[in-house]
């Protein structure tokens, strides 16, 4: 009897030991993996259907551009790691913008600004607000600089950005294909702020309005909710004589005056990342996109 009670006693230490080797090997292997998930976060963004523009010159000097499919691999490219970057430990890609001399032309602001191709490597694809396009992303202001009031200098974050077909370049004897933004997103003071156009002329002709000073800025419009540096998600939906911008899934503002029925007579592209809006010495914004995803 005392046989058997000393050999169920050793029975019972070990199986105890086994199973507390097993569990410190499971919590071990639960600690490695949030480990790795921790130091080796990435963001949700396919980059298949955007290029970069970043605020430093090419050769020609004008500012550097990577395009679909090079674009896939930015992390690796040289010339791109001051300015556009992933952080692993937040799983976003960071969009730095400082003031340079290269600026895109009619700008005299720098960006480190992600432009849609809907056909990779091309401008000349982009969509109608006819056809329609949705935009989600999810982002944070990073780190921002302040202007010698104290107040903190804004970056724009998102765009919709207008292009005139060749035929209506053509037509109104223009030298390139640049349209006005419709809608611009904007970081200021910890809200968002966005700013649309209007026309001036509501009665203005087909031929008309295709002119860039037809439009003029709206009043704008800001959200109440203050984001500050936290993350915070934007939503943008167009259809035809129609834009809705939403935060947070909380606040929408809505566009469906006679300027957006009007508006659809431009072709359309997604802009987003980080658009910095000064000039000042030593200023400069670091943006965090979590995520974005555009459908049409």
């Amino acid at each position: 009897m005392n046989i058997i009670k000393c050999l169920f006693v050793c029975f019972m230490v070990l199986t105890a030991s086994c199973q507390d080797k097993n569990m410190s090997q499971n919590l071990a292997q639960e600690e490695e993996q949030n480990g790795i998930v921790v130091t080796s976060k990435l963001p949700n963004i396919d980059l298949n259907n955007w290029k970069v523009t970043l605020p430093i010159a090419n050769d020609k000097g004008k500012p550097y551009e990577i395009e679909p499919p090079e674009i896939l691999d930015f992390a690796k490219i040289q010339v791109a790691k001051p300015y556009m970057y992933i952080d692993s430990t937040k799983g976003a890609i960071i969009f730095h913008a400082l003031p340079t001399e290269s600026t895109t032309k009619n700008s005299k602001y720098s960006r480190s600004e992600l432009r849609e191709q809907l056909n990779p490597g091309s401008n000349n694809t982009n969509w109608t607000f006819e056809q329609g396009g949705n935009l989600k992303a999810e982002l944070a202001m990073d780190k921002i600089t302040k202007d010698t009031k104290g107040k903190y200098h804004k970056a724009i974050v998102l765009q919709i950005h207008g292009r005139l077909t060749n035929d209506q370049r053509d037509l109104i004897g223009k030298k390139d294909n640049n349209a006005p933004p419709m809608l611009k997103v904007y970081w200021q003071n910890g809200k968002i702020r966005i700013k649309t156009k209007q026309l001036k002329n509501t009665n203005a002709t087909s031929t008309e309005i295709l002119h860039e000073k037809a439009w003029k800025d709206d009043k704008g419009h800001t959200f109440k909710e203050k984001v500050n540096f936290n993350k915070f998600k934007v939503e943008v939906n167009v259809s035809e004589g129609k834009m809705i911008v939403t935060l947070n899934n909380k606040e929408s503002k809505v566009y469906n005056s006679i300027h957006m029925k009007k508006w659809g007579i431009f072709e359309n592209y997604f802009k987003a990342g980080n658009y910095f809006q000064s000039r000042d010495k030593n200023s400069y914004a670091k943006v965090s996109f979590y995520s974005l995803e555009v459908s049409h």
